[in-house]
């Protein structure tokens, strides 16, 4: 036994984890109005909290959330509600790569803030800059399917951030390709914890129970041990492969793979090609609209040439889509653009 390892487990025996060692020069005053706000708001709507609870001022919020040892806030408390954690306690945030290759990285974020914030605000990230969702038609009804399961992410990056071992000083890392997504943390497991395990029924042994109680009574999670199965679930139900999880004594590595590589968001340049493949497939409304989402300044002429037809049937087709509120033109042919509803 060494390291966090060791250190967890002398802590242990005094009674406290890590997320419940008091922490001075810091007050209630201190924490953030925008964190709290967050927690009220999800707390309502997952019925988690009675409503005389979402009336708790918020210093008897944090005393029923067992956030507060005597006079001083937890760690678990700063963690939560800080709009700094960092200042107390390094690598405190999430940072998201897309990377092309294992070498060779794109762009990257960090989300810091509370852990409120960060949960609050990861997901949205990941789903409006890092994934785009492969877009279809039925008729002229938009359907729009992301690689991964929306809830299945979310549930794998609150795992990330309760069981986090934030004593290493490393954040959450979310590596997102082209087919694959990683999401790592670093960890304490039980000693007798193997990845067969995460897979059976098991006791909820949070690493940092008080975090893990304020994401419950904020209903991001489960109280129950049955994330993964959750998981696993959402992944089949979604048509993927369930998660490998890649289990080492002091971090654990999720990998979710799409049943496809999913176009990103800035690598479209195809699209148009492959509406012509298909054009003879989908109706020809179906087919402008595409090729107006791959290029919303395409002109008349160029739809007429990329779907093989007459000008006057385009135009017809547009004058259909128009008058049921499904695209409308701004501006000339020169200088204009497209606007789909």
């Amino acid at each position: 036994m060494q390291g966090a390892t060791l250190t967890n487990f002398l802590l242990r025996k005094t009674g406290k984890n890590w997320d419940a060692v008091p922490l001075e020069n810091v007050s209630v005053d201190d924490l953030d109005k925008e964190s709290f706000d967050i927690f009220y708001r999800e707390a309502a709507r997952s019925g988690r909290m009675s409503a005389d609870d979402l009336k708790l001022s918020v210093t008897q919020l944090l005393e029923k959330l067992n956030l507060v040892d005597g006079s001083l806030l937890k760690r678990a408390a700063v963690l939560l509600f800080h709009r700094n954690p960092e200042k107390w306690i390094t690598g405190s945030f999430v940072k998201i790569g897309f990377f092309e290759n294992d070498a060779d990285l794109r762009y990257q974020d960090e989300v810091h803030g509370s852990l409120m914030i960060q949960a609050d605000r990861v997901i949205d990230l990941l789903y409006t800059k890092y994934l785009t969702a492969e877009i279809s038609y039925d008729n002229v009804t938009r359907i729009e399917r992301y690689p991964f399961p929306k809830d299945a992410i979310r549930e794998a990056v609150f795992n990330a951030l309760i069981h986090q071992d934030f004593s290493v000083g490393v954040p959450v890392q979310i590596s997102v390709y082209r087919d694959k997504l990683y999401i790592s943390n670093d960890c304490v497991f039980p000693p007798s914890w193997t990845t067969e395990t995460l897979f059976q029924k098991h006791r909820s042994l949070p690493h940092n129970p008080d975090i893990a109680y304020t994401f419950f009574r904020a209903g991001f999670v489960e109280s129950w041990g049955r994330g993964v199965e959750k998981i696993c679930k959402l992944c089949k139900e979604h048509g993927i492969a369930e998660p490998e999880y890649t289990v080492h004594p002091n971090d654990i590595m999720v990998l979710f793979e799409a049943k496809t590589p999913s176009l990103h968001g800035r690598d479209q340049e195809n699209v148009q090609e492959n509406v012509q493949e298909n054009v003879q497939e989908k109706s020809r409304a179906s087919a402008i609209i595409e090729l107006i989402c791959a290029d919303n300044s395409i002109s008349l002429r160029e739809l007429s040439k990329k779907l093989g037809v007459s000008s006057k049937t385009v135009q017809r087709e547009i004058e259909k889509l128009k008058a049921k509120n499904v695209v409308r033109r701004i501006g000339g042919d020169k200088g204009g653009h497209w606007e789909i509803s």
